[in-house]
Order: C-alpha cells, then sequence, then structure tokens
C-alpha cells in the first residue's frame, strides 16, 4: 500500500465501521464505573482523566494506567477490556485518561508527535501528573505504578515507558509501537503499515536518549494479533528488540510455551523474574484479545477492536504485572474476622451435682404420691441447663 493511500485512509477513518463508536460510547459512558477527575495539575496535552478505585484496596496499594485505542473513549475501553472489573475483583486503583477529539480528529494519542512525546512535554506531561496525583491522593506504592494501553494507546505506553522509566514497575503493550520510530505522521504511517527492522542497539537508544535514566528498567509484556493489517506484526518484535537491548538479554527466548492456544516467549534474569514477554494471537486482527480468564472470569465484552481470541489478555497483563494474589472477597472476610467461639464447657465436674440437686428439687414421696409428677426427663433437663449445655 503506498503513503498516499495510508494518508487517504487516516482521512477516512471517522467514517469506517471500525471507528465507530457513537452508540456504544455513550451506553459505556453512562454505566461506567469511571469518574472524571478535572483538578489534577499541570495539563499540557489537554486530556482528561477518569479514575476508579474500589474500597477494597490491597496493600501495597497498585495502580494501572489504561490508554484507549484510536476513535475509542475512556468509558468504551474499559467497559470492553473490563479494566474496572478486574480493578475492583482484585484491588487497585485505575487511572484513564482519555484524548479529546480537538487534539486528535479520530481520538488517537499522538505518540509520535515530537511536543507530546518528549519527557515534561505535552501529552506525556499531562499523563504524568495524572499519576502523581493519583499516587498522593490514594496513598499508591511508588514501587507498584504500571500502564498498558492498545494501538495508538499502546504506542503511547511506549512513550510512558521510555520517558518516564524510573515511575513504572512494568507495562503491556498491545498491539502497539515501539518509542522513538517516529517524530511525523509519515514516519508514523510507514512504522504502522511497514514496520522496518531497526538494529536492537538503536531501538534501544531510542529510550536511553529519552532520559538520564540508566536502569533498572521496567518490564514489558508486548501482545499482537498475527493477523492484525492496521500496525503491522513486526512491531512486537521491534517492542521485543528495544526491551532486551535495554535490560541486556539475548536475542534467542529463554522459555516458549502456549498459552490458551497462543505461543508466549519469555526471558527473564537471574533470579527467574519474567522482564520481557510476548505473545502472538494466532490469527486475531487488529485490537484487544478477550476470552476466559484462568479463574474461569470473563473481563470485558467484544467491540471495535476488542475481540474474542480464547485468551483474556487483560487478566494475564494484571498477572504479569503481580495483582491477583489478591482477592476482594477475601479482603472483606478478613477485615470482618468471625467471632471467636465460645470455649465447649466440659459437663464432667459439675454435671452429677447438677442431676443431685434436680432429684433434691423432686416433691417429696407424700408429695409424689399428690403429684405423680416424677419424670427422670425432667431432670436431666434441668442438670443440662444449670451445667450450661442447655438453654
Amino acid at each position: 500500500m503506498s503513503l498516499a493511500r495510508n494518508v487517504d485512509l487516516l482521512r477516512r477513518l471517522p467514517k469506517m465501521d471500525g471507528l465507530r463508536f457513537a452508540g456504544f460510547g455513550r451506553s459505556a459512558d453512562l454505566s461506567s464505573p469511571l469518574q472524571e477527575v478535572t483538578d489534577f495539575g499541570d495539563n499540557p496535552g489537554n486530556l482528561r482523566m477518569f479514575a476508579f478505585v474500589p474500597e477494597q484496596l490491597q496493600k501495597p496499594r497498585a495502580l494501572v494506567v489504561v490508554l484507549h485505542g484510536c476513535g475509542q473513549t475512556a468509558a468504551v475501553y474499559d467497559l470492553g477490556a473490563g479494566w474496572s472489573t478486574l480493578a475492583k475483583h482484585y484491588g487497585f486503583a485505575l487511572l484513564m485518561p482519555e484524548q479529546q477529539r480537538i487534539n486528535n480528529g479520530n481520538t488517537c494519542f499522538n505518540w509520535f508527535n515530537p511536543e507530546d512525546t518528549a519527557r515534561d512535554g505535552g501529552e506525556a506531561r499531562s499523563i504524568r501528573e495524572m499519576i502523581a496525583h493519583m499516587a498522593g491522593a490514594h496513598r499508591i506504592d511508588p514501587r507498584r505504578i504500571f500502564i498498558t494501553g492498545l494501538s495508538a494507546g499502546g504506542g503511547m505506553t511506549s512513550v510512558m515507558l521510555a520517558t518516564y522509566p524510573e515511575v513504572f514497575a512494568a507495562g503491556a503493550v498491545i498491539a502497539g509501537l515501539p518509542y522513538g520510530i517516529a517524530s511525523s505522521l509519515r514516519e508514523a504511517l510507514d512504522g504502522m503499515f511497514n514496520s522496518p527492522a531497526r538494529p536492537a542497539r538503536e531501538l534501544g537508544d531510542f529510550v536511553r536518549r529519552a532520559t538520564d535514566h540508566r536502569g533498572p528498567w521496567p518490564r514489558v509484556s508486548v501482545w499482537h494479533g498475527s493477523a492484525d493489517r492496521t500496525v503491522n506484526p513486526g512491531n512486537a518484535n521491534e517492542i521485543v528488540k528495544q526491551w532486551l537491548d535495554l535490560h541486556d538479554l539475548p536475542d534467542a527466548p529463554m522459555a516458549e510455551t502456549v498459552v490458551d492456544g497462543h505461543p508466549r516467549q519469555a526471558w527473564w534474569n537471574k533470579d527467574g523474574e519474567t522482564l520481557v514477554e510476548s505473545y502472538a494471537i494466532t490469527d486475531m486482527a487488529h485490537g484487544t484479545p478477550l476470552g476466559l480468564a484462568d479463574n474461569d472470569q470473563r473481563y470485558g465484552m467484544e467491540g471495535a477492536f476488542l475481540i474474542e481470541a480464547g485468551i483474556s489478555s487483560s487478566y494475564h497483563i494484571a498477572k504479569f504485572f503481580g495483582l491477583t494474589g489478591w482477592i476482594a472477597d477475601a479482603a472483606k472476610a478478613e477485615a470482618k474476622p468471625a467471632a471467636a467461639p465460645k470455649p465447649a464447657l466440659s459437663p464432667a465436674p459439675h454435671l452429677a451435682r447438677s442431676i443431685r440437686k434436680a432429684v433434691a428439687a423432686q416433691p417429696t414421696d407424700a408429695k409424689r404420691e399428690k403429684s405423680r409428677s416424677f419424670d427422670l426427663g425432667q431432670i436431666i433437663t434441668r442438670a443440662l441447663t444449670a451445667a450450661g449445655l442447655m438453654k
């Protein structure tokens, strides 16, 4: 496909079925648990901030930042990918920045604009300000901040990991692109459709030049559909190469497995901690993979760019972040411990005395003749009551 045709495609994107979100978006916004936050700090990128904080939070407290794709809103992507459901179930705070149409006609994050992709500038700075607000307002552990995104949101996830690597413990890029490969629309289109291969060192240097940070680097999970015709699947390989170079890991994967029917590659450090992983979702087009999670729960629902693939990417990403070992229901049970049971009373020391007292309380022979009320069951009942074994 020529560059001219690619540019024409972008011009027509709002009219394409794949980016029609009007009805779906309105219903998602109406039912969304996300709440808008307006006073969060500097906002040079002119983004909107939405958040969800469940009543029960795991300790230490964690935050996940989620960036939607083109044509979507925060609420639409949350409904589709199920992040607020995961946040409630596993007890972590959720931040979902939202692009505005005034900044990008297709509501894509501007992952390729130099003014939005540099540290302390534009959209990157706005997202960083939102994170700082959430961390302060909800006492988030600074070692437990994570980020993920789809498509242009995936590209912006790469931006945030590169420009603020000290902020994030880990990130996950879904159908996105590596940091630094584009600084114009022309370069962005070339990266999206052609994904030219670059040396790993060059890709790593893009990130190293973004800040003075020299490690440790965030852990990274990469997801991409093998049949993606919107963002070339070769971009997944380029993202992996970029972060392998930063982590000083070999090209060859240390493990190759199949998860829910899809191949996964992994690289880890000497302590056995996975630093980079990559999922190739077989025969899937452009979007976020959905499916049944390991806990037999289904997070999210199908929609535009939200594709049933037999694997729950949101769940596996939360697991990669280390967030799935805690469940809200268990936390509530622990918060309200059951009252300690009363110790069982042993009848041996005083049951005999109680029976003797009950017998003594019976009428004399003369009275018994009159009342004919001698009742062994009554005696036992009184004895057990006196012993505290019957009420």
